[in-house]
């Protein structure tokens, strides 16, 4: 059976790519039906859907996530820690899940508040993690 960590990293990198392949097939559309000129496409989708704005913001959430989350799964895994990070793999990962998740459906007060809400779990998991990850290196 696979370790969490690793299916927690793969789970995550899975979803960043999602969502990219998402945007970019909605990208393509635009281009291609004539509606927005491939030169007008910038990064931030500002000039786009709302939902194309959250779509790139929830892509971008995951980037910066999996540079600290992804990493934290990475150093455990490759110093055979991974017994920090397994009972807690499936929960970042699902908070991550929800976070982008409701970013894409939703902008209400309450929406924001899940996200944060999802946000801060990851936080606080990834804070353990890193504590824990450093005393049992050093």
């Amino acid at each position: 059976m696979t370790a969490p960590t690793s299916l927690a990293l793969a789970g995550f990198i899975a979803w960043t790519l999602l969502l990219l392949v998402l945007m970019e097939i909605l990208r393509a559309r635009l281009v291609l039906s004539g509606r927005v000129a491939s030169d007008r496409i910038v990064p931030d989708n500002a000039n786009l859907s709302p939902f194309m704005q959250r779509l790139a913001r929830a892509h971008l959430n995951c980037i910066e996530g999996l540079a600290v989350f992804g990493g934290l799964l990475v150093v455990a895994l490759l110093t055979g820690h991974a017994g920090v990070t397994d009972p807690l793999a499936f929960w970042l990962l699902a908070a991550r899940l929800l976070q982008s998740g409701v970013h894409l459906v939703s902008t209400s007060v309450v929406a924001i508040n899940v996200r944060f809400s999802a946000f801060a779990v990851q936080m606080a998991i990834g804070v353990y993690w890193a504590a824990r990850l450093l005393l049992d290196l050093a």
